[in-house]
């Protein structure tokens, strides 16, 4: 069925509290699946459209290794990445670029600065400026670019939805979660992005996880397991969940989107309506713990508690 495109009904998921008095409240929604992609748990809207942001980045990557492209456990993790921008991340992704004969100039995500705090204001004090290379989506542009030069596909509009690696990209999205795109907007990277459902992504990811290995999907989760620190940053909170939880692969988004899955395929898949992205944390630490992961490797955010939405639930049999 296809997505609906509508007002999310989410429902209240995080208060934030003050001397035991609600301050604060983030709205959203959230599901968990089982490997064979039953609902365990759900909570708010988990069918109407909306966009997942890099969320998706790893159904983006599979698309690529299904088209057959060469790439390290390392160049499929920072394909699926928003990277923080440090040197580990722009290597990997000159890697990745060098080997399909193509250069940073190549790239066509706009000009920007590492997305990390401590590299940003590291780069800037040395004196360089905004790139496109330290842009955070340059490894899944550098991945997109790769797989068009081994199919002979033009490289100077590969961001055009029309374009044969974005039709693939879609056809690759429409069957990983099981469901029509309803909408496609632009994300902002200048990439296509394609409308899902919390549901649909996270039965995508589920099959990611769960997938044999040296298949292409097997590519992509073996990427992200080996090297969650390209996936993200070495101080990122995603790395951190991922080298905590054995098998682990997570993926957040824009506007406070996540999405984890373990690796028999459970999976999780959450977005927080206001995009603050303090809530996001505690809702899937939340969500976790209602997979069985124990809560002493799922780190506490001061001043919030997940309300009855998800607190003291139990999943479905």
């Amino acid at each position: 069925m296809i997505p609906e495109i509508r007002v999310p009904a989410h429902v209240p998921l995080v208060h934030l509290l003050r001397d035991g008095m609600v301050e604060g409240v983030h709205h959203g929604s959230a599901v968990i699946l089982a490997p064979d992609g039953r609902v365990l748990f759900s909570a708010g809207d988990v069918e109407a459209a909306f966009y997942p942001r890099s969320a998706a980045k790893p159904l983006q990557a599979t698309a690529m290794a299904r088209l057959g492209v060469d790439l390290s456990p390392a160049g499929f993790a920072v394909g699926a990445a928003s990277h923080s921008g440090e040197e580990i991340h722009l290597s990997e992704v000159l890697r990745t670029l060098d080997g399909a004969a193509l250069t940073a100039e190549d790239l066509r995500t706009p000009e920007d600065l590492p997305f990390d705090p401590v590299e940003r204001d590291t780069w800037v004090a040395s004196g360089r400026t905004a790139s496109r290379l330290a842009h955070n989506c340059s490894g899944k542009h550098a991945a997109m670019l790769a797989t068009c030069r081994l199919h002979d596909w033009s490289t100077k509009d590969y961001l055009d939805p029309g374009h044969p690696l974005q039709r693939a990209i879609a056809d690759c999205v429409e069957d990983l979660t099981g469901q029509p795109i309803p909408k496609v907007a632009v994300d902002g990277c200048g990439a296509p992005l394609f409308a899902v459902s919390l549901r649909g992504l996270a039965k995508a990811v589920g099959k990611i996880a769960a997938a044999a290995p040296g298949t292409p999907e097997g590519l992509v989760g073996e990427g992200i397991r080996k090297h969650p620190e390209l996936v993200a940053g070495t101080r990122r909170d995603v790395t951190a969940l991922m080298r905590a939880v054995p098998g682990l692969i997570a993926k957040d988004g824009f506007e406070a989107v996540q999405v984890a899955a373990l690796p028999d395929g459970t999976a999780i898949a959450l977005k927080i309506a206001d995009g603050g992205d303090r809530a996001r944390r505690p809702v899937l630490a939340a969500a976790l713990a209602l997979c069985g992961v124990e809560q002493d490797v799922l780190e506490p955010t001061p001043g919030l508690r997940v309300t009855d939405a998800l607190a003291g639930h139990h999943l479905a049999a």
